[in-house]
């Protein structure tokens, strides 16, 4: 959320970590809106690994795009610590060339979140050396005040404390003349639905989808991020893509033709 703040809300900001530990994978997706969507590769693993020995050695991924672009930015990097923040601050480092002061952590209670949040101030080419100074000045004011406790990782602590994203952004920026610009309100959103099962059908040679049906006689699909079930029976398939005539591949097609069923 932080690294896609300030994005147009059309724009897509994918980050993964990738490794060779039981997770196995972790994947966020957000846009420009703030809306916001992800799962891990292994969800069952419970609490007998630290998040470091979970990941384990990988890369981290990043993919940024909008509608507009011929095409979509890739970046990888190595993980190094297996601290996400961390990570993020060094791909930023190297791939991006971004000097960054970025810390994300979350409090738990059991299964419960508690508070999750952090930071990215990030070093502008013009920004002068005094500046910096002070800059670095406010960001060890923010450690002490957080404390060095381990259960509530920076700025966790501060959060469980009641304050907010401002408080801490005051807290950072003070006396550097800080005045909020705009405020975005993260929200969970999956784009899955049941035409998109439809096309993902209708893009398969139709001797694949024949096989199915002689098979299973249904296709039921689970969403990797939501864990919306889907389920298409014998008839339903036939009707929406075996009968189809139009060119599902091609994304203009495919929303007209969405748009004529909606108008329907």
């Amino acid at each position: 959320l932080m690294a896609s703040n300030g994005r147009q809300e059309e724009q897509m900001f994918q980050l993964s970590m990738k490794g060779d530990g039981p997770l196995r994978e972790c994947l966020t997706i957000v846009t420009g809106k703030g809306e916001a969507r992800g799962y891990v590769g292994n969800p069952r693993l419970g609490e007998i690994f630290t998040l470091k020995e979970a990941i384990g050695e990988g890369t981290v991924q990043v993919v940024k795009n909008h509608p507009d672009w011929p095409r979509p930015y890739n970046g990888i990097t190595a993980i190094t610590h297996g601290d996400i923040d961390r990570d993020v601050g060094i791909y930023l480092a190297e791939s991006e060339q971004r000097s960054c002061a970025l810390a994300a952590a979350t409090s738990w209670n059991g299964i419960l979140c508690t508070a999750a949040g952090g930071y990215l101030v990030e070093r502008l080419p013009d920004c002068p050396p005094e500046t910096m100074a002070h800059m670095e000045r406010n960001l060890a004011k923010l450690v002490e005040m957080n404390g060095d406790d381990a259960e509530a990782a920076l700025p966790t602590k501060l959060m469980l404390e009641g304050k907010t994203a401002v408080d801490i952004a005051s807290i950072l920026l003070d006396g550097l003349g800080m005045e909020p610009l705009g405020q975005l309100e993260p929200k969970p959103k999956c784009p899955c639905s049941s035409e998109k099962l439809v096309r993902s059908l209708r893009l398969l040679p139709r001797e694949e989808v024949d096989t199915i049906l002689r098979e299973e006689g249904k296709v039921e699909a689970r969403c990797e991020f939501c864990g919306t079930v889907y389920r298409m029976g014998k008839e339903e398939i036939e009707k929406n893509v075996l009968e189809a005539t139009g060119d599902a591949s091609n994304d203009s097609d495919w929303e007209k033709e969405i748009e004529d069923k909606s108008g329907n």
